[in-house]
C-alpha cells in the first residue's frame, strides 16, 4: 500500500466541484472565516483540508486570478512544512493520545528510540477532542502570522467534539480574528449544535463513484488484481478510506463469507458462523470491519427486499446487541453469532 496520509498527500479527486467553490470565493475576496466540510468517513475530506491549507500558506494574492486549482508543489516550502507537522501558522486539532501512551511517545522522542510500527498501532488515543485543547486555538490565532499571512486551523474531526469542547469552538467561530480560517472535518453533522453549522459555509463533498474507488485503488493498491478492484470499489460507499482498508484486511473475502452465510437460508452454516465469530473476536481491526461489512450488508439488502420492516427490525436488533456488547463488555463471539443468527432469520423470512 502506497496510500499518503493527508497532510502529506498532494492527490485529492472527485471532488473538483468543491475545490472550485473554495477556490472562487478566495479569488473573489469573499473567504468565509469558518468552513464545515462534511461527508462520509474516508472520502478525502481531510486531504482537502490539507489541501485548502497548503494553498493558502503559499499563494501570492497579489496574484489572485491566475489561479486554477488548489494544486501546491511538493518542493513548494509550505508543502514540506506541513506535510512535517511544522508550518507555524497552522495547527491541527485532533484527539490526543491518552496520557499513558503520551508518556511513551515522549520516553521515545527523548531517547532518540523511535516507536516501531507493531508499538504505534498499540497507541491508543482518547474517546473526545478535550475542551482544553480547544482552548489553545485562541493563543494560536491572536498570534502575529509568520509571514503576515493566514492563520489556519483544521479540526479533524468535528465529531470528537463533546458539548464543552463544542461550546469553546463556538465561541471561537463568534468573533474570529482577522485573516484566521477554520476547517472543520465532519462525518455526521447532524450531531454538530446548530449555532456551529449556521456559522460556517458548507463543503459537502459526496461519495466518490465507483470508476473514481477504483482508479484509487489502482494508485495506492498497484498489486490489487483487477477483479479485486473492482470487487472492493463495489462494496465501498464511494469511500477510498473504506476500500484502502478492505484491501488490507481482505474484506472482499470477509463480505462474500458474510453473503454466503446470510443468504443459506434454513442452511445455516454453523462452521462459517463460528470462523467469522471466533475471528472478529479475537482480534479489534477484525471486529471493526465485521461490523462495518455487516451493517453494509444490511443497508444493500433493505434497498431490494419487498418487507422493509422485517429487515429494520433485524438492523434495530443488531445495534442494540452491538451497544449492549460495548456498554456491557459482553461476550463478543457470542454476540456476533446473536447477530448472525438475527440477520440470516431476517433473510429467510423476507425470501
Amino acid at each position: 500500500m502506497s496510500a499518503l496520509l493527508p497532510p502529506n498527500n498532494p492527490f485529492l479527486s472527485g471532488h473538483e466541484e468543491a475545490e472550485s467553490v473554495f477556490l472562487n470565493a478566495w479569488k473573489a475576496g469573499a473567504l468565509h472565516h469558518s468552513w464545515l466540510i462534511t461527508g462520509v468517513e474516508g472520502i478525502g475530506k481531510a486531504t482537502l483540508s490539507y489541501r485548502i491549507a497548503r494553498f493558502l500558506l503559499s499563494a501570492d494574492e497579489n496574484r489572485r486570478q491566475e489561479y486554477t486549482s488548489l494544486n501546491v508543489s511538493e518542493n513548494n516550502p509550505a508543502f514540506r512544512l506541513v506535510a512535517n507537522g511544522s508550518h507555524p501558522d497552522l495547527k491541527v486539532l485532533e484527539r490526543d493520545f491518552i496520557e499513558g501512551d503520551k508518556k511513551k511517545i515522549i520516553k521515545a522522542i527523548r531517547s532518540g528510540e523511535a516507536l516501531n510500527d507493531e508499538e504505534l498501532q498499540d497507541l491508543k488515543k482518547s474517546s473526545v477532542i478535550k475542551v482544553d485543547e480547544v482552548r489553545t486555538i485562541n493563543e494560536f490565532l491572536n498570534k502575529k502570522s509568520f509571514d503576515g499571512n493566514w492563520r489556519i486551523v483544521i479540526v479533524d474531526s468535528a465529531d470528537d467534539l463533546n458539548t464543552a469542547s463544542a461550546n469553546a469552538i463556538l465561541k471561537i467561530l463568534e468573533e474570529p480574528p482577522a485573516k484566521s480560517l477554520l476547517l472543520l472535518v465532519c462525518h455526521n453533522p447532524n450531531r454538530l449544535l446548530p449555532t456551529i453549522k449556521s456559522r460556517c459555509a458548507k463543503l459537502n463533498l459526496q461519495p466518490l463513484a465507483p470508476d473514481t474507488v477504483a482508479s484509487l485503488l489502482r494508485r495506492y493498491a498497484p498489486d490489487l488484481s483487477e477483479a479485486a478492484v473492482t470487487g472492493i470499489a463495489k462494496i465501498s460507499s464511494g469511500s477510498i478510506g473504506k476500500a484502502l482498508t478492505y484491501a488490507q484486511h481482505d474484506g472482499l473475502a470477509l463480505y462474500a463469507n458474510l453473503e454466503k452465510l446470510f443468504f443459506a437460508g434454513k442452511n445455516f452454516d454453523l462452521s462459517l458462523a463460528l470462523d467469522l465469530s471466533d475471528a472478529a473476536a479475537a482480534d479489534e481491526n477484525v471486529w471493526d470491519l465485521t461490523v462495518e461489512l455487516v451493517l453494509k450488508f444490511l443497508s444493500d439488502y433493505v434497498k431490494g427486499c419487498e418487507n422493509v420492516q422485517k429487515v429494520g427490525e433485524a438492523w434495530a436488533l443488531t445495534l442494540q446487541i452491538l451497544n449492549e456488547t460495548t456498554a456491557l463488555n459482553m461476550d463478543k463471539r457470542q454476540a456476533m453469532l446473536d447477530i448472525f443468527s438475527t440477520i440470516c432469520g431476517a433473510v429467510v423470512d423476507v425470501g
